[in-house]
């Protein structure tokens, strides 16, 4: 019988975690350095928290968020207006076989950390915790 190849397993590859990463961290240096010509864009502190791809890496979603989380669809909006001229700057220091296509999402996972937090600290919750 011939071996299933990946097709069974989930999450994301060794291959797609690097490149993700990689897509992250020079992208925050180009928003960092401001290489982009819109001074909207260019005025905002935007963290890049985390890039996702497709299995082929021909789409990396990057999960942002501005700094204080002030302004977030003002944030989303100057890099969706920006993505080519983003995705330029990132082809120019990337080594890839071919840019991906940049999408962008709001980073929510401090507000999903402080709703957990919250939930933890009800009476019931902790109660039903302490009986464990």
């Amino acid at each position: 019988m011939a071996k299933a190849r990946h097709s069974d397993r989930s999450g994301p590859s060794q291959r797609q975690l690097r490149v993700a990463e990689l897509i992250r961290r020079t992208l925050s240096d180009v928003l960092l350095r401001g290489e982009v010509h819109d001074p909207d864009l260019n005025r905002m502190s935007i963290t890049v928290g985390e890039v996702r791809t497709s299995p082929d890496l021909r789409v990396a979603t990057a999960y942002v968020l501005p700094l204080g989380g002030n302004e977030p669809q003002a944030a989303l909006d100057a890099l969706r207006r920006n993505r080519s001229e983003l995705r330029r700057a990132l082809s120019k220091e990337l080594t890839l076989k071919f840019s991906p296509e940049l999408r962008f999402v709001i980073d929510d996972t401090f507000d999903r950390m402080d709703e957990t937090r919250e939930l933890f600290a009800r009476d019931e919750v902790r109660r039903d915790l302490d009986d464990t």
